[in-house]
């Protein structure tokens, strides 16, 4: 894998250097060493790498950047939309197909 290639992955995954080298369990200079051709990734990481972009985006955790999960949660228009999702199952299941190309917050470290 080249570094053009660890370059294309993570702009295919839409990820940082930091988010690819804890997806991968190491450090981000590690991952930076890559890109910048002073080191070159082992098969296992090679192979880890292929597994992420067949995954896809959402295989990368990301640490949420929005707003306060309290402040959210007090936020009445979140409760409007909490109200029609209870109400109706056909956009709780429309959400629910949107909602698996993200993240679950709660798998976050």
């Amino acid at each position: 894998m080249t570094p053009d290639d660890l370059k294309a992955l993570r702009k295919e995954l839409a990820c940082t250097a930091k988010e690819l080298a804890q997806a991968l369990g190491m450090e981000q200079a590690t991952v930076l060493a890559w890109e910048n051709g002073e080191q070159f990734p082992t098969k296992p990481y090679i192979d880890a790498m292929e597994q992420l972009r067949e995954r896809g985006a959402a295989a990368i955790p990301k640490k949420s950047k929005g707003e306060n999960a309290m402040k959210v949660l007090a936020d009445p228009a979140l409760w409007q939309i909490v109200r029609k999702l209870v109400a109706n199952k056909k956009l709780r299941d429309e959400v629910a197909k949107l909602a698996a190309s993200y993240p679950d917050p709660a798998h976050d470290t």
